[in-house]
């Protein structure tokens, strides 16, 4: 492995059932992810880009194959271990928040720190910092309850980012969220990883969400199809582009746009 590769996928399998009805979900997939890179991966419905995700994010295991984060194969972790890679090592963005509504902004975010068992004055430092840094300053004495979609993706991300990841997830982020919220959370996660030096996997079905992302994996019956990289193109050009790949895909359109 580079010394800068944060994520190895290598030659990962995943089935589903067993002798009488088995389901290849992941088909010897292989790629990695330097630091500092935005990847996004797309697909259909049933590609097996949630299936690949959830390997990764530990949530799920894989059936062969190996996944190396950070010069540790988490498919070999276990128990308290696992737990500590979870804790320390991963950033998670969900599509829903799963923020914790008797908790406010700031409790939310700084949870992962306590659990750590950080100093208060520096986690009162750091959560000040990264709520600066993502423009929810005012948010951190409301409750989840108080604040708009938008804002509490944003908290949502600060508690990604606070225990310094090696890598953050993100599954369907923009998924729940409105056009303009969208674009706002999209272009929290380019800063996180332009100005915070984050390194960023996103798993998306729409287009334009993938746009924002600098490398695109492409997922087609469980095996790698296409890979895309931004390069010197716009915004613009690069949806375009993503857009062709997605009609190779063939299916029904709909499930990619």
């Amino acid at each position: 492995m580079n010394a800068n590769t944060v994520l190895k996928v290598a030659e990962v399998e995943k089935y589903y059932g067993n002798k009488g009805s088995l389901t290849k979900a992941l088909d010897k997939i292989s790629f990695s992810v330097e630091e500092g890179e935005f990847v996004g991966i797309m697909g259909a419905s049933g590609s097996g880009k949630t299936t690949l995700l959830n390997c990764i994010s530990t949530i799920d295991r894989v059936t062969s194959g190996k996944i190396i984060v950070d010069d540790k194969d988490i498919t070999r972790l276990r128990g308290s271990h696992l737990n500590k890679f979870r804790r320390e090592e991963l950033g998670f963005i969900f599509q829903d928040f799963n923020l914790l509504d008797t908790l406010t902004a700031f409790e939310n975010i700084a949870l992962a720190l306590t659990i750590q068992r950080v100093k208060p004055d520096q986690i009162q430092k750091r959560v000040e910092t990264i709520a600066e840094q993502l423009g929810i300053s005012s948010q951190l004495s409301k409750y989840p309850y108080q604040m708009s979609g938008g804002q509490k993706q944003r908290v949502a991300c600060a508690r990604a980012m606070i225990t310094s990841p090696q890598l953050i997830l993100a599954d369907e982020p923009t998924g729940a969220l409105d056009s303009k919220s969208a674009r706002l959370l999209l272009e929290n996660l380019q800063y996180m990883n332009r100005k915070l030096s984050a390194t960023i996997l996103m798993v998306t079905h729409d287009a334009f969400t993938a746009s924002y992302a600098d490398r695109i994996l492409f997922i087609k019956d469980g095996k790698l199809f296409n890979e895309l990289h931004k390069g010197a193109d716009s915004r613009k050009e690069f949806f375009s582009r993503i857009i062709e790949v997605v009609t190779l895909l063939g299916g029904e359109l709909n499930d990619v746009i």
